[in-house]
C-alpha cells in the first residue's frame, strides 16, 4: 500500500473528489492538521505522495502563524527529494515560496466558477481535461504568486495569470480547486461565511454555478489526478 500524507488547514478543504482516485490507485491517505500535527523530515521523505491543501491564511503571515515557515521548509525538502508533490491553493503558494518565488495579495478576491485558459504546455499536460468546452473550475483565493524559476506555466485566468505550474513531472501546483466536491459546497459556504459576506459574493449564484459546472469539473479532475499520478511516478 502506497502512502499519501495530506496536510490540511481547515476540515472542509480536504481531498474531495481526489480521495476515491487515490484509493483506487492504491494509496492510504493520512490527513495531518496544519499547526498541530508535525510531519518529520524522514516521514515526509518516505511518503509516496505529499499533498498540501488549501486554507484561508497567507504564506507571508509567518508572524501570525509561525507554523507556515515549517510548511515552507517541508515543501522545500520535498522539492529537493524529487518525489511527487501536489499543492492546491495555499499549497500551491507554499510550493512557489519554497521554490524561491514571491507570494503576495492579488488585485482582488477570485471566488466562483470560471474557465481556465491553458497555455500550450498546459494543453499538453495533465490539465488538458480542464480545458474542454463547458468545463469551469472553482476559484477561491485572494493571494497570488510569481512563477518560480524553472517552472512551466500551465494555466491562467484574466485576474490571476499564474493559476497552475509544474516543476518537472513530479511537482504540480494548482491555485484553483479541482478537488472540491460539488456535493459538499455547503461546507465551504458555511466555513467561509465571513469571507463571502465581505467579498459580497452571491451565495445563490455560487450554488447555481456549482450545480451547473460541478459534475463536469469533478470528472475532469479525476482524470487529471489519475494521469498525474502515473507521470509523477516516472
Amino acid at each position: 500500500m502506497k502512502k499519501c500524507i495530506a496536510l490540511r488547514h481547515v476540515a472542509f478543504e480536504d481531498l474531495g473528489v481526489f480521495e476515491p482516485v487515490l484509493h483506487q490507485a492504491g494509496y492510504q491517505i493520512d490527513y495531518r492538521q496544519a499547526g498541530i500535527d508535525r510531519i518529520g523530515a524522514a516521514e515526509a521523505a518516505e511518503a509516496d505522495l505529499l499533498v498540501i491543501l488549501g486554507g484561508p491564511i497567507g504564506v507571508y503571515e509567518t508572524e501570525a502563524y509561525p507554523f507556515v515557515a515549517d510548511e515552507i521548509e517541508l515543501a522545500r525538502a520535498r522539492l529537493a527529494s524529487g518525489k511527487p508533490l501536489l499543492g492546491i491553493c495555499l499549497g500551491a503558494q507554499l510550493i512557489a515560496a519554497a521554490a524561491g518565488a514571491r507570494v503576495y495579495p492579488g488585485p482582488a478576491k477570485e471566488i466562483g466558477w470560471s474557465a481556465l485558459t491553458l497555455s500550450a504546455a498546459g494543453r499538453d499536460s495533465v490539465l488538458a481535461p480542464l480545458g474542454a468546452p463547458g468545463v469551469a473550475v472553482l476559484h477561491w483565493h485572494g493571494d497570488t504568486f510569481d512563477l518560480p524559476e524553472g517552472a512551466t506555466l500551465l494555466a491562467s485566468t484574466p485576474l490571476t495569470p499564474h493559476q497552475a505550474f509544474q516543476l518537472g513531472e513530479a511537482v504540480l501546483a494548482l491555485q484553483f480547486h479541482p478537488e472540491a466536491d460539488p456535493a459538499g459546497i455547503e461546507r465551504w459556504l458555511i466555513g467561509h461565511a465571513c469571507e463571502l459576506a465581505h467579498a459580497r459574493v452571491s451565495l445563490a449564484a455560487l450554488r447555481a454555478d456549482t450545480e451547473r459546472y460541478g459534475a463536469a469539473c469533478a470528472t475532469a479532475a479525476a482524470t487529471l489526478l489519475r494521469d498525474w499520478l502515473v507521470r509523477a511516478a516516472g
